[in-house]
């Protein structure tokens, strides 16, 4: 007898290629639309300004992927930002270096705290990153008395302008994060054992896996990312604002890691999609503002790619398709 195969449903294949490079195309036709319509698109400043704008929300976004890879969420990274904005001033008498250690040892904290109350109390992510998304930006507020400290530490704010080889230190940093996450990732136990631990949880137990510690370590190092990008925040806008530094960021961050091709359910982290996403979303950010388009407009088409990034990685579930 001759094995017989179930017939592939017309249109699977172009929603799988969809899901794994629509991002990437949507990039391009954004920017041609840009280099045609939009006035000063090609232009190096405002390159440098896109992609310093984009490198706070790229930075959360790759430990959201790392999160969400677990299958996961981390609700309190822009909380554990403004905490980060709000301990910084707090230290920058002593010299730069230590007021950045003690802003990323919070960030760390704030992680462990999620990764304790998710691996260890057996929490939902989504209720344990909440309580912190609720609690730390009211940490940071009373760490700052509630106000805005303008920063003038010289090297703080070298930190936020200055550049090397004419490209911006915040950019330089992203991009060397975004290599480093990946390499972690792609060719290291502990990103292995992440994205077993996100496909089968209770497979990985059985088969020996240290859950927990995987677990509770990806929640610090999404953590500490949050903290270096409400430093780098801080240090671009001259001033430690806890009540609006991170403002939205994790839906912001959320939206970059599922539009670039990281599944909801866990098992699988892209890191580069997640690069493209977090430019996807600049770009038509970008856009709208520059054809004087309400920022509500922005939001409403964020709505709809979320869906649709959904859409598609719900048909991939059904299918089975890695």
């Amino acid at each position: 007898m001759t094995e017989t195969q179930a017939p592939v449903k017309k249109g699977t294949d172009t929603r799988i290629w969809l899901r794994d490079n629509g991002v990437y195309v949507a990039i391009a036709v954004l920017v041609v639309y840009n280099l045609v319509f939009t006035k000063n698109f090609a232009t190096l400043a405002n390159l440098n300004t896109q992609l310093v704008q984009v490198a706070p929300v790229l930075i959360v976004a790759l430990g959201m992927a790392l999160v969400i890879g677990t299958e996961g969420v981390d609700l309190s990274v822009g909380s554990v930002m403004a905490v980060a904005a709000a301990i910084l001033p707090l230290y920058l008498g002593y010299g730069l270096f230590p007021a950045i250690a003690l802003a990323l040892v919070a960030g760390a904290a704030c992680g462990l705290a999620n990764g304790t109350l998710v691996a260890v109390v057996g929490i939902q992510p989504i209720v344990a990153t909440l309580a912190l998304l609720v609690g730390g930006r009211g940490l940071a507020l009373v760490f700052a008395d509630g106000q805005l400290k303008d920063i003038r530490n010289p090297e703080m704010l070298e930190l936020g302008a200055g550049k090397a080889l004419g490209i911006p230190y915040i950019v330089l940093i992203a991009a060397l994060l975004s290599v480093l996450v990946w390499l972690l990732v792609r060719y290291t136990t502990f990103g292995r054992q992440l994205v077993a631990i996100g496909g089968n949880r209770s497979a990985s137990a059985l088969a020996g896996l240290p859950v927990r510690r995987v677990l509770m370590l990806t929640y610090i190092i999404c953590g500490v990312l949050a903290a270096i990008a409400g430093v780098l925040a801080t240090a671009r806008l001259t001033a430690s604002d806890p009540s609006a530094i991170g403002n939205l960021f994790e839906l912001s961050a959320i939206t970059a890691v599922v539009v670039g091709g990281t599944p909801l359910s866990g098992g699988r982290v892209r890191i580069l999609g997640t690069v493209a996403g977090a430019v996807l979303m600049q770009l038509i950010a970008a856009t709208l503002i520059k054809h004087d388009l309400p920022d509500s407009t922005a939001q409403i088409v964020q709505a709809v790619i979320i869906v649709v990034a959904v859409y598609l990685q719900r048909s991939r579930a059904r299918g089975g398709t890695a």
